[in-house]
């Protein structure tokens, strides 16, 4: 089984590890980090969604014993529905958890704007970049975020919570991924309607678990994915975007049924 962290200037493998310590009672689990993002140093590359797509092609493929099934979050869950569409056979059940197909910016201006490129090209300057970028990932912008939709309670950010994903932040080269997240230049698709289409092609077993507490532009999204026909869906009473982490055995307690259906 693939857990595969959100794409975010503050998500990492380790936001996965509370449900891959419940589920790997009975499942042998395998948490990653994206290229471009985790806790490492990172390139200076302009990275883009194929680079993604290809990466994600590339781990499935390599995996042995054969993935049985993935549980993505955020982005990475749209980034794996296209790869199931493309490859049906990979694997044999999907969990979307919170899944977003679009990025911060473009999801509060309703579109992309001409100026979303340009902002991703003055973070990349060597002088003005960092200082642009350190400006946008500061304490109390960090804390405002994570407040505001990513979780439900504020309190769950304990002084080691708190330095993860600070550090996280101030990787070196963590900007360049970071930035391309928030503008919108790493979104796998283009339109709603792109979205939706995928999970009306997708052949394979999927469940999508989000919160009723998830912010109302993206929890639109996911009212209309589970609105489609053959997409299992579960909203917990609780939980923001990050509702793996912060409410973990309620996640587990929605999957661990679908994992065991055979149909």
């Amino acid at each position: 089984m693939l857990l595969l962290p959100a794409l975010s200037s503050i998500s990492t493998r380790r936001e996965m590890r509370p449900l891959q310590g419940r589920l790997s009672v009975n499942y042998q689990t395998l948490a990653i980090d994206w290229p471009g993002f985790g806790d490492r140093s990172r390139p200076p590359l302009d990275w883009r969604p194929e680079t993604y797509a290809n990466f994600l092609t590339y781990v499935i493929g390599t995996m042995t014993p054969p993935l049985y099934a993935v549980i993505a979050a955020g982005h990475a869950a749209t980034f794996v529905l296209a790869h199931a569409c493309a490859h049906p056979k990979s694997f044999n059940r999907l969990v979307l958890l919170a899944p977003t197909w679009r990025g911060p910016l473009p999801t509060m201006m309703n579109g992309h704007r001409p100026f979303f490129d340009r902002l991703c090209r003055l973070v990349d300057q060597p002088l003005l970049g960092p200082l642009l970028y350190k400006m946008n990932v500061n304490r109390l912008v960090i804390r405002h975020m994570a407040a505001g939709h990513v979780y439900a309670d504020p309190a769950l950010l304990t002084p080691e919570r708190w330095h993860e994903k600070l550090a996280v932040t101030r990787a070196p080269g963590a900007r360049y991924s970071s930035i391309r997240f928030v503008a919108g230049k790493l979104d796998p698709l283009a339109t709603r309607e792109e979205f939706l289409a995928l999970a009306r092609q997708a052949i394979i077993p999927m469940l999508m678990v989000y919160g009723a507490e998830t912010p109302p532009r993206s929890r639109a999204e996911m009212d209309a994915l589970a609105a489609v026909p053959g997409v299992r869906s579960v909203c917990l009473p609780v939980g923001k975007l990050a509702l793996h982490e912060e409410f973990h055995n309620l996640v587990a307690e929605a999957i661990e049924p679908f994992l065991l259906d055979g149909s």
